[in-house]
């Protein structure tokens, strides 16, 4: 199917309009922000530190229990745990590093220097995620999100034999996902093909590995240790919670970016790009989650991948008030908004991956932002 027939082709005047009602809706959400804000994130830090005390005492506990017990304790205390990292990796974290609570002047939440409970550093999230992937998404060669340099997903991307055991790497991947984060940045395919020195390779991992090794003594050595007899309890629960941060962040992330109708675009859209232009880019690029509160919190409001990209530093709880506003104004100008549920939106993504890991052609398709499907 054509995305392009999804979407009402804009006048000039039409997107300058487009342009200045998403402008007015940020202009008048950011003006409103106050207590209700501050609030909302310091019980966020509240629930991520209780679940994680919850969690960590029911591993620690379970250790000490009988077996039938041991192994209801050690379920519980992984799943809490899970609950507890996915928080502080999504409504937390990820939010706070966007600057979304800057204006509340609490130096445990500036974004510029939070640093958060994952082996990936706040420092390189800041350059592949905030700048690059937000200023440019969805543009090829320009986004490193398309795929993560381990899927293709849109047929412009180069296929390869090796692809056809893409489904594999993708389950890999998802389990792995924090991991493939904290690399990212790095960009290691430039040294092994001479365009990046030992040296400077060394000098960009330095402080990837230190934010590595310090996580890994967390979770793998110091609190499995002061579980004494029960250091295996603790540390299988400890990976099993990792693990349920990296497959849930995964999920909501490609459910957000590679759905069916999601569009990619060529570096052309780049040239003359206005501030209308960007916002009808991320519109189009973009895809929801239709749930309640309790899946905005735990996606960190990526449910509303939408708002996400046209206000990333917006506090993510005023989403889905937003999003009533966003979809109304792209109703008016004939804009396809792309919402479903987790189910469907992730069926859509598991027949891209499948789709693509065998060989397709790109479809060129017409207007001033050059799509593929």
């Amino acid at each position: 199917m054509n995305t392009t027939s999804l979407h009402r082709h804009l006048s000039g005047d039409e997107l300058k309009r487009f342009g200045a009602e998403i402008d007015a809706l940020r202009a008048r959400t950011v003006a409103d922000l106050g207590e209700r804000d501050a609030r909302y994130i310091r019980n966020i830090v509240k629930a991520v530190r209780f679940t994680e005390l919850a969690g960590r005492a029911l591993l620690m506990a379970g250790a000490f229990l009988p077996s039938t017990w041991m192994w209801m304790a050690w379920a519980a205390g992984a799943v809490i745990l899970g609950m507890s990292k996915i928080l502080d990796n999504m409504e937390l974290g990820h939010n706070v590093i966007h600057g979304q609570y800057d204006w509340m002047g609490d130096p445990h939440l500036n974004g510029k220097t939070f640093e958060w409970d994952i082996v990936g550093t706040s420092e390189n999230w800041r350059k592949t995620h905030n700048f690059r992937h937000h200023t440019y998404t969805n543009v090829h060669g320009m986004d490193d999100d398309i795929g993560y340099g381990v899927l293709r997903l849109f047929p412009e991307q180069k296929w390869s034999p090796g692809r056809l055991g893409q489904p594999l790497y993708a389950l890999i991947f998802a389990i792995l996902f924090e991991w493939g984060v904290a690399i990212q940045a790095l960009r290691i395919g430039r040294y092994f093909t001479g365009r990046m020195s030992k040296a400077e390779l060394g000098k960009q991992c330095a402080p990837v590995l230190k934010k590595m090794r310090r996580q890994l003594i967390k979770d793998y050595v110091v609190f499995p240790l002061l579980a004494g007899p029960g250091f295996l309890t603790v540390l299988t629960g400890n990976m099993v919670a990792n693990v349920i941060r990296s497959m849930w962040t995964y999920t909501v992330i490609f459910c957000g970016h590679f759905t069916t109708d999601v569009e990619t675009f060529h570096k052309s859209v780049l040239k003359n790009e206005t501030r209308a232009h960007w916002y009808l880019r991320q519109v189009r690029g973009s895809s929801n989650l239709s749930g309640g509160f309790l899946l905005n919190v735990m996606t960190g409001n990526l449910s509303h991948q939408i708002e996400h990209h046209l206000f990333p530093d917006v506090p993510a709880n005023r989403y889905a008030e937003m999003a009533v506003q966003v979809r109304e104004i792209c109703a008016r100008y004939g804009q396809y908004y792309n919402t479903g549920s987790m189910v469907g939106q992730f069926s859509q993504v598991l027949w891209r991956i499948l789709r693509h890991s065998f060989p397709s052609s790109p479809v060129k398709m017409a207007g001033d932002l050059q799509t593929s499907k």
